[in-house]
């Protein structure tokens, strides 16, 4: 069980969402779990996502909002602590350090 779930909401940010994801990648933690919530979107976020392979839980919902996606990102989280990171900003080095 990782010690530490980050869920990214999107939608429409596939821009952007690699750099969040990288900035995750990242982190002096390596008991860390990404799901990226992908909220309706209609761009081409589902390729952002599968260009970084097994390392990303990818879920797809309808269109909902953001908070209905980290509710969702929630439900399918197994760590015991949970970080939220929104598509379109990164977290420096050190974010998750303890």
């Amino acid at each position: 069980m990782p010690r530490i779930s980050v869920i990214i909401p999107t939608y429409n940010c596939a821009n952007y969402l690699g750099v969040a994801i990288r900035s995750v990648l990242a982190q002096d933690c390596d008991d860390v779990e990404i799901l990226v919530v992908d909220d309706g979107s209609t761009d081409h976020t589902p390729d952002i996502v599968s260009g970084f392979g097994d390392q990303i839980r990818y879920l797809r919902q309808e269109n909902s909002g953001t908070a209905a996606a980290r509710n969702r990102g929630i439900e399918a989280s197994s760590g015991s602590y949970i970080a939220f990171l929104d598509a379109d900003d990164i977290w420096l080095p050190g974010k998750l350090r303890a």
